[in-house]
């Protein structure tokens, strides 16, 4: 079958902001005199309501109830700081560009909110690249569950053969994999270290890749 599109994730793929995420709340830990595993973030990655709760288990190491409002409060301050001067990963506009020059349909599906990714996509220039958007808020269930993926096959009016998706995390690549894409892996520095093994493909980034030669190896 014919590959007609691509379909992207969005954090720690195109841009990283999960490394972004990771560091904020190393330091909120850092600050309460604790350390945050990052097999424990890893749970976390590429979807919502994970059964790990970052919050949680910094009270159970401190030992002692922690405001937790006041903990999201300074995550999200944090996590502010580190997103300022955050671009996109390199080479991803090339990638971009060269998709439309192969005639490819380009789509989104993210575990994250329609306001977080319409405001990084207009911030880095982006948006109008995508024919499909879609994020958390148009399922009822976030990956690792393929609702997203199949979601966006559904916009794009294609079968899951006709697409390819392009992941970073362990939970992308699965929801992928359940709606039936094959999958191009880009890990980032936080989620190297997972076992991405179910990819079709592993890159370790977008720069001097032919996205071209990709597709026909997928085909």
């Amino acid at each position: 079958m014919t590959i007609k599109a691509i379909i992207f994730d969005f954090d720690g793929t195109l841009m990283d902001t999960e490394t972004c995420g990771y560091e904020a709340f190393c330091k909120v830990y850092k600050h309460y005199g604790q350390e945050l595993a990052l097999e424990k973030w890893a749970i976390c990655i590429g979807t919502v309501n994970a059964p790990f709760d970052p919050y949680t288990h910094l009270q159970e190491l401190a030992g002692k109830p922690l405001d937790r409002a006041e903990l999201v409060e300074q995550f999200e301050r944090l996590h502010e700081e580190e997103l300022q001067g955050t671009t996109l990963r390199p080479g991803v506009v090339g990638i971009l560009d060269e998709a439309k020059r192969l005639g490819l349909r380009i789509g989104l599906a993210s575990s994250s909110d329609r306001k977080w990714i319409n405001r990084h996509l207009q911030q880095q220039g982006i948006a109008e690249y995508f024919e499909v958007i879609c994020t958390r808020d148009d399922v009822l269930k976030a990956k690792p569950d393929p609702a997203l993926y199949l979601l966006a096959l559904e916009r794009l009016g294609l079968k899951a053969d006709e697409a390819v998706a392009v992941e970073d995390s362990l939970n992308g690549l699965t929801a992928a994999k359940l709606a039936g894409l094959k999958a191009i892996a880009v890990p980032n520095p936080v989620t190297a270290q997972m076992n991405l093994s179910q990819a079709d493909v592993m890159l370790d980034g977008f720069e001097g890749v032919s996205l071209d030669e990709l597709i026909s190896k997928l085909a």
